[in-house]
């Protein structure tokens, strides 16, 4: 499907020699509207709000590099050649999500044994955040016309594509082709995702531990589905995406984990803390 290219401008205001790019922009806006949910939700069971603002604190930074390290291993003949500053030039965009989770996880689990709190218990109050955050942070890739799918056929535009609102449509035109809005589909699956752990917190009573590791699966099911049709996938080795591999490793071990636990009688209490019977 061609079309006649006109991108919306990726830099949200210019300060003198600064530029504020919109990317940057949105992945702070997800951050900090995660990070008052979950410090209200901190609050309502009765913690410290300082807890997750801590973890939070602590994790970006972290999480950022640990993103960043993630992207350039598996795109290193990319950063190889060219100036040694682009390795550091994430405002370009370049960030993987699942090194950004290690980071986030890693830094969680170092916090709550020094405060000596339950890292699952954390957790579970910062799961729904943390997909809200990657649904809105999704947006910042529009911005940048990344993370987006291959060529759409005329048919899905004309059937699909063509009830989107103009600026996706518009945005989606690169270098006279439309490409498919994966991070549209990535963004729309995770809010869906947001809703239903927040059912199932708070409707469900879930064992401690399994709102997260819900969102594990979830996560991981939708990316796995909507990697497939990205055109700018890290790989492993040959055609094995990256993002499709750890997904289906994640699901994996999530399930696993979650039996486990119930099993080895370490999901002991039920999300709000009450004694699991």
């Amino acid at each position: 499907m061609t079309c006649t290219p006109e991108a919306l401008d990726p830099v949200l205001i210019q300060l003198g020699p600064l530029p504020i790019y919109w990317y940057g922009f949105i992945i702070a806006t997800g951050a900090f509207l995660g990070l008052w949910i979950a410090t209200n939700e901190t609050e309502r069971l009765g913690l410290k709000k300082d807890y997750m603002v801590d973890i939070v604190v602590y994790a970006i930074p972290v999480s950022i590099l640990f993103a960043r390290i993630y992207y350039v291993i598996f795109e290193w003949d990319r950063y190889a050649g060219g100036p040694w500053w682009k390795v550091f030039a994430v405002w370009e965009g370049g960030i993987a999500i699942h090194g950004a989770l290690i980071g986030a996880v890693l830094t969680a689990v170092v916090y709550t044994r020094v405060k000596g709190i339950s890292f699952w218990m954390m957790a579970d109050i910062a799961a729904p955040s943390l997909i809200l955050g990657q649904a809105i942070g999704r947006w910042g890739n529009f911005m940048n016309q990344e993370a987006h799918g291959g060529p759409v056929s005329e048919a899905f535009y004309n059937n699909f594509m063509q009830y989107l609102p103009g600026f996706i449509n518009q945005q989606m035109c690169i270098e006279g082709t439309v490409y498919h809005p994966t991070f549209l589909y990535e963004s729309l699956w995770n809010i869906l995702g947001f809703v239903l752990l927040l059912v199932l917190r708070h409707k469900f009573n879930p064992r401690r531990g399994e709102v997260f590791l819900s969102y594990v699966i979830w996560y991981s099911v939708g990316r796995f589905f909507i990697e497939g049709m990205r055109t700018d996938s890290l790989y492993l080795f040959g055609e094995i995406r990256m993002a499709q591999f750890i997904s289906i490793v994640l699901v994996l071990f999530a399930v696993a984990l979650m039996v486990y636990r119930r099993k080895a009688g370490y999901a002991d209490k039920y999300y709000n803390g009450k004694k699991a019977k």
